[in-house]
């Protein structure tokens, strides 16, 4: 296979004048072979960054990456884009920034444009608790280097245009973080995936794990429906079924599943610069490079698999929409999705070597994964090529929920879990 065209104006010149029929397959499709020091389950944003990392930072490139169905097509392709690091506690904060960070320079690094847009992030506060609560946050977030700025409903109201003037819940003030912003989700898997198949990395689509060899509470290799692969380390990374591979050897993870879910509305012409989030509505909106505004509800309050909507999450995110912003009231919506997130009991991740050796795992994002997908990859990465965790990731241990060290984010999560 020849190496891929890259991505810049003279190519996309050249293209134009041969009817764009110069274009190569951004990767391999790999057949799995029998062995690899290093499987990756799940093709989603954190299942194929940890393979680029293990192969652009450590060398390990005998990697593959077992997707059960296609590149991107679980919840990094089902997220509302959204990018931020507005989170309280220290270790929480470095974390998510430093995925921020990572993102900011990441369409260079991969060559690979995944439009991330630095439009801000606005949080409103709609009542005087709110209000106190944010100035708190913001206070935080600063002593944690991460950029902040609270503003008043005069602040808000200058910074949003259109946002209603006389809503339901009205505006005490808001928690802008001008660094936050949204990035093209299917990009960010595309980029990633074509960076590690560069570097050697092994992407087997249509490959679903069935089960686990282990001896001596180690594992020795895994079963798929295209055969089994030995192997010396396995990630895991398949976001809100992570306890369904889990119960493949035999562990019981401290997580729970719900869905998510999220809509697009028509088309219309730039009218919203930057990400709100309505804390008392449920809602949170952005407009994308297509005019599209997506929007975001809150979890199914019960646990579920289904990938899909419903009317009544669909009426609710309406109401917050039109509550923040009139004007939209006679958009329709096309489409309605939902995205299953694996929550714990804390709303922070884990990214550990579980009690089977060998296998690892990159679970419970809840609602943050899509914007931790840099640091993720990097921490679960450096875990599986040292043997050690990450600096970045020695919060998100199995061993917190048995000493109660818990570093609770729900809050910061953005949305009631």
């Amino acid at each position: 296979m020849r190496s891929p065209s890259p991505f810049n104006a003279w190519s996309l010149i050249q293209g134009g004048l041969s009817g764009q029929r110069h274009w190569q397959a951004q990767w391999r499709k790999a057949e799995p072979r029998r062995t690899y020091d290093v499987v990756i389950i799940g093709g989603g944003g954190h299942g194929l960054a940890t393979a680029y990392y293990l192969a652009s930072r450590h060398g390990i490139r005998n990697v593959a990456v077992l997707e059960k169905g296609w590149i991107g097509g679980g919840n990094t392709g089902r997220n509302t884009t959204v990018i931020r690091s507005n989170y309280f506690y220290p270790e929480s904060a470095a974390f998510y920034d430093y995925a921020l960070t990572q993102y900011e320079q990441l369409s260079r690094e991969l060559d690979y444009n995944i439009m991330f847009s630095r439009r801000g992030m606005w949080v409103l506060a709609h009542d005087p608790h709110q209000r106190d609560k944010m100035r708190h946050s913001a206070n935080a977030m600063r002593l944690n280097n991460v950029d902040a700025e609270f503003h008043g409903p005069d602040g808000v109201y200058a910074a949003i245009p259109g946002l209603n003037r006389n809503p339901r819940y009205p505006v005490w003030g808001g928690l802008l973080q001008p660094r936050g912003g949204t990035a093209r989700h299917d990009a960010v898997a595309w980029a990633y995936a074509r960076a590690a198949n560069a570097l050697g990395v092994d992407i087997v689509e249509q490959c679903e794990v069935t089960g686990f060899d282990i001896v001596g509470e180690r594992v020795q290799s895994l079963r798929t429906t295209r055969g089994d692969i030995a192997c010396g380390k396995i990630g895991v990374a398949v976001a809100g079924h992570s306890s369904e591979i889990a119960k493949l050897a035999g562990l019981e993870l401290p997580i729970q599943s719900y869905a998510l879910q999220a809509f697009v509305t028509e088309p219309v012409k730039p009218c919203l610069d930057t990400v709100v989030m309505s804390p008392a509505t449920g809602a949170y909106v952005s407009q994308t490079d297509k005019g599209e505004l997506v929007l975001g509800a809150g979890l199914d309050l019960y646990l579920s698999y289904a990938q899909r909507g419903n009317l009544p999450w669909m009426e609710r995110a309406a109401q917050g929409l039109v509550d923040l912003f009139p004007q939209f009231s006679r958009l329709r919506f096309l489409r309605q999705w939902a995205g299953i997130c694996d929550v714990t009991r804390d709303s922070s991740p884990i990214i550990d070597e579980s009690a089977v050796a060998g296998l690892h795992f990159s679970c419970g994002w809840g609602t943050g994964g899509f914007k931790a997908i840099p640091a993720g990859g990097t921490c679960l990465a450096h875990h599986l090529a040292t043997g050690e965790k990450h600096p970045l990731a020695s919060f998100a241990s199995f061993e917190r929920f048995v000493t109660g060290h818990l570093v609770d984010e729900a809050g910061a999560a953005g949305i009631a879990h």
